[in-house]
């Protein structure tokens, strides 16, 4: 029974992802209503005054995040899942009084917790992108918040990014350091996604394209699907 369910719910994602990807677009999801569902929140890292790193051509990461998270949202939308964004637009949500930029990083970050606070029955999924100095550095990683399953979350998520992006990224899920102030403000299972190293000239031409993004969306969308599947009672331990 575990294995046929495992092979429906790859064959529904795969015609899921068959479709769009041969459509292209698919209607936005509609707005939430009511907070007594499961959410997924999808965070697109960074914004506005804030574009976090760049790559060689000048992209802001801030941009690509939003992209993937777009995408995401689309083919989530298609199978059903709901979702609400942090940002739809490549903005910061800080309050009108925040002056500085560093005053404006802070009330963004605020205001990001106090949305994701407001679902109770929310998972946390925030997209951003990488870079190191050394520029050979490459590969997706996941980062996970504190408890089992953002744990396994995180786990199964890194393996699905693998096996869609390709088996030369050796990189294994982390638990996130202690100093990433959105994941120390939020209690719900929650992962971060570093989809690639915009320090790494190679991959930072893929991340930009569509046909990658939409690969990255499908695998996230596919990760969560099978935890939510195959471990409907997980969700409710954290």
């Amino acid at each position: 029974m575990k294995r046929d369910l495992c092979i429906l719910i790859s064959i529904l994602l795969l015609t899921a992802a068959i479709v769009w990807l041969s459509l292209g677009q698919i209607a936005p999801a509609a707005a939430l209503q009511g907070n007594d569902r499961q959410v997924v929140i999808l965070d697109a890292g960074h914004g506005g005054v804030d574009g976090g790193t760049s790559d060689a051509s000048g992209k802001r990461e801030s941009e690509l995040n939003l992209e993937i998270v777009l995408r995401t949202e689309q083919l989530m939308a298609l199978l059903g899942i709901e979702t609400e964004l942090t940002r739809d637009a490549d903005v910061s949500i800080h309050d009108d009084s925040a002056g500085t930029i560093h005053e404006k990083k802070v009330s963004d970050l605020k205001n990001r917790a106090e949305l994701i606070g407001r679902y109770p029955n929310g998972v946390l999924l925030s997209v951003h992108q990488n870079a190191y100095p050394d520029p050979d550095s490459h590969g997706a990683q996941v980062f996970y918040g504190g408890g089992e399953v953002s744990l396994q979350w995180g786990e199964l998520t890194q393996r699905v990014l693998q096996d869609t992006l390709g088996r030369a990224n050796t990189r294994k899920a982390k638990r996130i350091p202690d100093t990433v102030y959105l994941f120390q403000h939020v209690s719900c299972p929650a992962i971060l996604v570093e989809c690639g190293f915009l320090s790494n000239g190679e991959e930072a031409s893929l991340l930009r394209t569509d046909t990658y993004q939409k690969k990255i969306a499908v695998a996230l969308t596919g990760a969560y699907l099978w935890q939510q599947q195959m471990q409907p009672d997980i969700w409710r331990g954290e």
